[in-house]
């Protein structure tokens, strides 16, 4: 696979929903982009609050601007701030450096998109996200 379409990323959504309802997360909202930062896929549950499609999307959409699962991106956060300041403000705030951003690789190792989730603990959310992408064969880049 050399790109993400619809019924994939659907599948992704609803695996990443019924993992959540497995180990009993709170409401999730997943988003899934293409490799150009295009929305694909978003899906909020109910209960999921407010700004939940914007934290799912900038998860991902961080992942793929900066190349890296978000869990490194919150590290950087960390390590240096002032640098991830700086690109949050590039980005218009867009980026949420927290873990739950995960790059889709497909069988090449090249980047074919990102899922976001949030509504739990970041922890939870990336477990949702990587268990949905290997559920269905893609591997899951979380920068664990």
């Amino acid at each position: 696979m050399s790109s993400l379409n619809l019924n994939v990323a659907l599948n992704i959504t609803l695996n990443a929903l019924a993992v959540g309802r497995e180990i009993k997360a709170a409401p999730l909202t997943v988003a899934v982009l293409d490799a150009g930062g295009h929305l694909i896929s978003l899906q909020r549950e109910d209960g999921a609050s407010l700004l939940r499609p914007q934290i799912a999307i900038g998860k991902a959409w961080g992942a793929l601007a900066l190349g890296k699962g978000s869990r490194l991106i919150a590290a950087d956060a960390q390590q240096r701030p002032a640098f991830i300041g700086a690109v949050n403000n590039l980005a218009q705030g867009s980026l949420i450096p927290a873990p739950g951003g995960v790059l889709i690789r497909d069988e090449r190792g090249e980047v074919i998109g990102a899922v976001g989730i949030t509504g739990d603990t970041s922890d939870i959310d990336e477990q949702c996200a990587v268990s949905a992408l290997e559920s269905l064969g893609l591997k899951a880049d979380a920068g664990a």
